[in-house]
């Protein structure tokens, strides 16, 4: 079992910036894929971007060049910069954490991007 512990969500005006944090506690596995998922009222969860235990990374279109994806493997952390925040990133932010066949959640962060 993995848990997942989210922190850095909250209120922010356009043009703003938040750092989102999750740390990985339980069996975890040297190789595993860390990412970030969100889903606004009335939609599907979407991805984000993933980072492996290797560094390599992807994003959504929707999201490249404002926000970036990183990770502590020492930490088990992964951590989610959002800057240039608008209004429609607003969602509840999920970290996501998957090795071998498993896939584990955290509870959810709200992200909130309004004047």
């Amino acid at each position: 079992q993995v848990q997942l512990v989210e922190s850095g969500g909250g209120l922010v005006q356009p043009g703003g910036s938040l750092r989102l944090s999750c740390v990985a506690s339980g069996s975890i596995f040297r190789i595993n894929v860390m990412g970030w998922y969100r889903q606004a009222p009335g939609k599907e969860r979407e991805l984000v971007a993933g980072i492996t235990s290797g560094g390599s990374t992807n994003y959504a279109d929707s999201v490249k060049g404002r926000f970036t994806i990183s990770r502590d493997n020492a930490k088990n952390t992964v951590y989610l910069q959002m800057n240039s925040l608008k209004p429609e990133d607003t969602a509840v932010y999920y970290c996501n954490f998957v090795q071998t066949y498993f896939t584990f959640w955290g509870q959810g962060t709200q992200v909130t991007v309004s004047s």
